[in-house]
């Protein structure tokens, strides 16, 4: 049995070449989107656990239900139940909230200090203060994508992290390619108010 850097273990595999390159590809394919799936939910949850548990529940549906299909329809597929396992997340501590709030239970959420937004390196040499900037205006942007309404978040994230069109976001998001474009325009909005200075 193979696993990936997850530790995802995969479901014993058939003998046939085919089946061994397609285990292969479908590892190499896990391998590349992980992280980038890893920090999508760590700012959707603002919890590491709650996101991995999301990451591998994505990867275990994605390898059980789609892996035959071809290797085009993995990347759309992995991040449709990304995104789905997101919305979950957030219906169930909608929930869990309004429980805690009845008995006044409700409790403040950690504040966030780690940084899983990575920044393209600059080629050029960063001086202290220009590097203590970048990471001041990183450190900004994570915390402001992550305080998005959750459609905002994730139509920002897919279009200008993920690099997806319109209609490859709709399709994800499952919403009309206006509902992708309105939720986009609002996320930018809102970020580049929060974040005079550093756009």
């Amino acid at each position: 049995m193979s696993s990936n850097v997850l530790g995802f273990t995969q479901p014993p595999i058939d003998t046939g070449l085919e089946f061994v390159d397609k285990d292969k590809a479908l590892n190499r394919f896990l391998s590349s989107v992980q992280q980038r799936g890893f920090q999508m939910a760590r700012i959707a949850t603002g919890n590491d656990d709650d996101a991995l548990d999301i990451v591998q529940d994505t990867m275990m549906k994605l390898v059980q239900k789609y892996r035959d299909k071809s290797e085009a329809d993995w990347k759309p597929l992995f991040f449709r139940i990304l995104q789905s396992r997101i919305y979950d997340y957030h219906r169930r501590n909608s929930v869990k909230q309004k429980v805690f709030s009845w008995f006044g239970l409700a409790k403040e959420s950690d504040e966030d200090t780690d940084d899983f937004i990575q920044v393209a390196p600059d080629q050029r040499e960063l001086t202290p203060e220009k590097q203590t900037q970048l990471t001041q205006a990183t450190t900004q942007l994570k915390v402001a994508i992550s305080q998005l309404p959750i459609r905002q978040q994730q139509a920002f994230l897919m279009r200008m992290w993920e690099g997806m069109s319109t209609a490859e976001t709709a399709q994800i998001m499952e919403v009309t390619e206006g509902s992708v474009k309105t939720h986009y325009s609002r996320a930018l909005s809102s970020l580049r108010s929060q974040l005079e200075g550093h756009w």
